[in-house]
């Protein structure tokens, strides 16, 4: 366990204790800071204060620092679609059915087990053993768009921005039905299903504030192909709100009855097309584009044909 004691500094007075310190070390996340504090791993004049405590010249902070856990989630040379990479991140195209990040009943075969393999010891270590690089996390079923972090500066840095929701995030999709507006905004705050755990659900008394501005691109007859622009980033955030308003995704399982008549339909037909932040290092705005998945190309194909 490394520990580090150190005096505060006259013009960092006043600052928030958890705020302090993830101005002191940058390359570690202020949440990262919370859970120490909370684990009292933090001393202020040898006594374990709140995150909330705000800091005084001359203050003694003692920090103890766990030591790194070795990952046991193993490299696996699995094909990755890359769209983009440097030395702060990549962006990959992450395909239908494949985890992002290890859990329950899928520790091999998960994104984190293909990008441990391509980039070595070259990612952020700020989520833990089981979720290197991760920032932010797409559905199994969903496709497209997902950054990963190389290094913990950046990981702090992109999650700060999307902690405030200025990341531009741009998703197509296929609802069910005829949406009669050519474009609107959904706003419903989304928390956990007060009965089915796996399943989110509009919850205005207990959720967190979600907003999705949609846009219909093509319509065919009892399907609408859409474009949703995420002004929040919610667990599942298009899937309730298009379900909320009788519109679900086709093929979602989890917020229809998953029935289509499209043979061989994994989950909802929902793609994470375009990524655009102020990058890292450069500070210039960088944006991102996976292509449509060949099954989301067929089905467009398959609708118009229909008609």
């Amino acid at each position: 366990m490394k520990t580090d004691i150190f005096e505060v500094m006259e013009e960092q007075e006043g600052e928030r204790l958890d705020k302090y310190l993830s101005i002191i070390y940058p390359d570690f996340s202020r949440s990262f800071f919370q859970k120490l504090i909370k684990d009292s791993a933090v001393l202020v004049n040898d006594v374990a204060e709140k995150a909330s405590y705000s800091v005084k010249m001359e203050d003694v902070v003692t920090i103890h620092f766990p030591d790194a856990v070795q990952t046991t989630i193993e490299p696996e040379d699995i094909p990755l679609d890359i769209i983009y990479e440097d030395d702060d991140f990549l962006i990959v195209n992450k395909p239908k059915g494949m985890v992002v990040h290890p859990s329950a009943g899928h520790y091999s075969g998960t994104l984190v087990n293909g990008i441990m393999y391509h980039c070595k010891d070259s990612l952020s270590g700020i989520n833990g053993e089981i979720r290197p690089g991760i920032v932010h996390r797409i559905d199994m079923d969903t496709t497209g768009s997902l950054i990963v972090c190389k290094n913990d500066y950046s990981h702090v840095n992109i999650a700060e921005q999307i902690k405030v929701h200025s990341v531009n995030r741009i998703y197509e999709g296929i609802v069910c039905g005829n949406v009669k507006e050519d474009e609107g905004t959904i706003e419903g705050a989304i928390g956990r299903h007060p009965i089915e755990r796996k399943k989110m659900a509009i919850n205005e008394k207990n959720g967190k504030p979600a907003i999705t501005h949609y846009k219909v691109l093509e319509r065919f007859g009892n399907y609408t192909y859409m474009q949703f622009k995420l002004e929040t980033g919610r667990t599942h955030q298009i899937r309730v709100h298009m379900s909320s308003i009788g519109h679900p995704l086709l093929g979602d399982q989890l917020y229809s009855n998953g029935k289509s008549p499209f043979k061989g339909l994994q989950g909802q037909t929902l793609h994470a097309k375009t990524i655009g932040f102020i990058h890292p290092t450069n500070q210039q705005y960088v944006e991102f584009e996976a292509p449509l998945p060949e099954y989301f190309e067929k089905l467009l194909i398959q609708l118009k044909n229909r008609l």
